[in-house]
């Protein structure tokens, strides 16, 4: 991997797409940093309801954001669920899916239909988030009149999640790798020096549990423990990620004027893990829409909407399960737009090559089908146990170990954009015949 970076940072155009998107990246965590007006964000930072349930996974995708109510707070969520909506919508309206067919053109409307989506669902969060803060006394009177401070704070918080999507726009045309995947990973990376001070406070008996301090030798025990599973964790998605099904094909002989060609044999690589982390992040912003209502609408404790939302709250069984199932339906679903069987088999064939023992054409692009989908299904399946494993715990315990929650998810999407950024500089090396890349 670093003698990969390495040598890409020899090519000139490479190295400009590299600077680029860590500018980028660079100007995302300043964002994150600027403070919105009539907001106490330290009175937020320092409420203990940011570390549980929704608040820690928000607070974990924003990269601290959200706890420190800055500009970028809602961070890249309206995005993702805006893209999400738009996907979905293109299979279900035959107009969006006209649109899809007609290539780059088709998708650049598509694209634009977004945005809007995007602006819309970012006000709409923003006035949530108002709501939320202003429930809990986070805002400062500074004598402004009440309207006045919505207006600003909504117009902040509604600007910064479109400007978010449009640094994430940016990565994607001018940079190197999948701008929102991207921002991910710095907003959970950034987050690393909050997980080191834990292990510390509980190596130096500074960490309770419940109302009782963990003794030093347990907090020893429970830290090996702990970066023992992350070790474990990024080994396993590292396996899954590369592992693939390889189908063999036979390429028939011809002969062209004097010269004969073709009567080779190679393979069809199938992923067990082809659609790398999106699943996970589209998942988990589906099922953290009712948590988060729950988050900025605050019902009262004990009422029936407080026992609906709780139903649906991450520290629920349901909430586990559901993930569990949407992970596993948003792998078949990108698979199934970015594979096409029907499309490989008339390319097998044009070229004069199938798959032994197996009839070109529909037969080939039948046979691809059922190998794909018992690939992709082991594939999800594994990702999703990944994902849901640490929540699970979390639930069993109580939830004491609620920072524990989302960590699966939390090492997916980062061991999987650096594999998926990786792989994209190594393809861009190869287009450009770069001899010796991994030499």
């Amino acid at each position: 991997m670093f003698k990969t970076l390495k040598n890409a940072w020899k090519i000139p155009d490479l190295k400009k797409k590299l600077l680029f998107t860590m500018m980028i990246i660079v100007l995302f965590r300043l964002g994150s940093a600027v403070p919105v007006p009539y907001v106490n964000s330290s009175a937020l930072s320092t409420n203990a309801v940011m570390t549980q349930g929704i608040f820690a996974y928000l607070n974990l995708l924003t990269g601290s954001a959200f706890a420190n109510a800055t500009l970028f707070a809602l961070g890249i969520n309206p995005y993702i669920t805006a893209s999400i909506v738009m996907q979905l919508l293109t299979i279900a309206i035959p107009a969006l899916e006209k649109l899809a067919k007609e290539g780059e053109e088709g998708q650049k409307k598509i694209n634009t239909i977004t945005r809007y989506v995007t602006v819309g669902l970012g006000l709409i969060s923003a006035i949530g988030y108002y709501q939320m803060m202003k429930s809990y006394g986070i805002l400062i009177d500074s004598g402004a009149s009440s309207f006045f401070r919505a207006c600003v704070i909504v117009t902040c918080y509604s600007a910064g999640s479109a400007l978010v999507m449009w640094l994430a726009e940016k990565v994607n045309e001018n940079g190197i790798g999948n701008g929102i995947s991207l921002i991910l990973l710095a907003n959970i990376v950034s987050r690393l020096p909050s997980f080191v001070g834990s292990l510390i406070n509980l190596v130096t008996g500074k960490m309770k549990f419940g109302d009782s301090t963990i003794p030093f030798w347990l907090g020893i025990i429970i830290a090996v423990a702990a970066l023992a599973l992350a070790i474990a964790m990024i080994a396993f998605i590292v396996w899954l990620t590369n592992s693939e099904r390889r189908i063999p094909i036979q390429y028939a002989k011809k002969v062209v004027g004097r010269k004969m060609y073709g009567g080779q044999s190679s393979n069809l690589p199938i992923k067990v893990n082809m659609v790398g982390v999106m699943p996970i992040i589209f998942a988990s912003s589906i099922c953290s829409i009712f948590p988060t209502i729950q988050a900025f609408t605050n019902p009262a404790k004990g009422s029936g909407w407080d026992k609906f939302f709780n139903f649906f709250g991450t520290g629920s069984w349901f909430y586990a399960v559901f993930t569990f199932i949407l992970i596993i339906a948003f792998a078949y679903f990108y698979t199934s737009i970015s594979f096409n069987p029907v499309e490989i088999s008339n390319n097998l064939k044009t070229n004069g090559g199938s798959v032994p023992g197996i009839r070109p054409g529909r037969p080939t692009a039948e046979f691809i089908t059922k190998i794909l989908n018992r690939i992709t299904l082991i594939g999800a399946i594994l990702l999703a146990v990944v994902a849901v494993l640490p929540m699970i715990i979390n639930i069993v315990s109580g939830g004491s170990l609620a920072g524990l929650a989302f960590g699966g998810s939390s090492i997916i999407i980062v061991v999987g954009v650096i594999l998926e950024t990786i792989r994209e500089i190594e393809a861009q090396m190869t287009m450009r015949h770069y001899k010796g890349f991994l030499g």
